[in-house]
């Protein structure tokens, strides 16, 4: 499904590490990877003297993981410069690094994760570093909403993610208070987690079954972005990875969105993947 993968670097080392996290599954599904530096206007010498020594760096590590690997430096407006990268060499996913400014602000206000996730017409990973340098996750949370889209995708990556670092994938959806819900947390067994399941749901565990990814599976009362933060606080997550939100551009400046509380309050790295394939 990935055959070319992009990874947009800048001067600050969160992106080196949202890069090393494409480069690791650019190996995985043997894709060529390309590194894209972009010296915007009124960027100090210094700023891309950093960006472009990164890009050498990922290069190198690529041709060690034995990976294809091309770069690509140029100036002018970043997002406008990576539309064109991403058209010409015909690029099926990309990764970016969100930037300070994207957890301070609104994510739905006008920055540029906002902007590369509607404006591009690939897939989208935009990667939220918490802990700079630990590109090991052991452990994933994974969010499942009971109606979600690009299903396979969404599985695909997943199962790319966790074979490229041989991590154990911990499926996660948050119901509707349940009767026992002053209980904590509710155990299922396997019969009645899956009478629980919504169809996409399903499919998307009986295509992680298929690529033999490991698993488990949860299913909390609460409320959605709140629960997501605490399990993984609670269970010490290395990473999770979640679908963009797909509310309404009004609906998301009026109330916000799941994705944007995380993005804030997340202890761990986080991966929230717009899927176009």
């Amino acid at each position: 499904m990935y055959k070319k993968v992009l990874a947009a670097v800048n001067e600050h080392l969160n992106s080196e590490v949202s890069a090393r996290y494409a480069l690791h599954l650019a190996k995985q599904a043997k894709a060529r990877i390309i590194f894209c530096a972009i010296a915007e206007n009124g960027l100090s010498g210094k700023a891309f003297q950093d960006a472009e020594e990164a890009v050498k760096r990922l290069a190198r590590a690529a041709q060690e993981a034995g990976v294809e690997a091309d770069c690509v430096l140029r100036t002018g407006d970043p997002l406008e410069q990576i539309i064109k990268v991403v058209a010409t060499e015909k690029i099926e996913l990309v990764f970016a690094a969100t930037r300070h400014e994207d957890v301070q602000k609104r994510f739905y206000a006008h920055t540029m994760a906002r902007q590369l996730s509607l404006r591009l017409s690939c897939s989208v990973a935009l990667v939220r570093v918490v802990h700079l340098g630990r590109v090991q996750p052991k452990t994933i949370l994974v969010p499942l909403k009971a109606r979600m889209g690009h299903i396979a995708e969404r599985a695909f990556f997943t199962a790319l993610m966790a074979g490229a670092f041989g991590s154990r994938i911990h499926l996660f959806h948050t119901t509707k208070p349940m009767m026992r819900f002053f209980h904590g947390e509710v155990h299922l067994t396997p019969v009645e987690w899956e009478a629980r399941l919504s169809a996409d749901i399903s499919l998307f565990v009986d295509l992680l079954d298929r690529y033999d990814i490991s698993h488990e599976k949860k299913l909390i009362p609460g409320i959605a972005e709140r629960t997501i933060t605490i399990e993984a606080a609670a269970k010490r997550h290395d990473l999770i990875i979640m679908g963009a939100s797909e509310r309404s551009l009004l609906n998301s400046l009026l109330r916000g969105s799941p994705v944007e509380r995380v993005l804030r309050e997340t202890t761990c790295d986080l991966i929230i993947l717009r899927p176009r394939q």
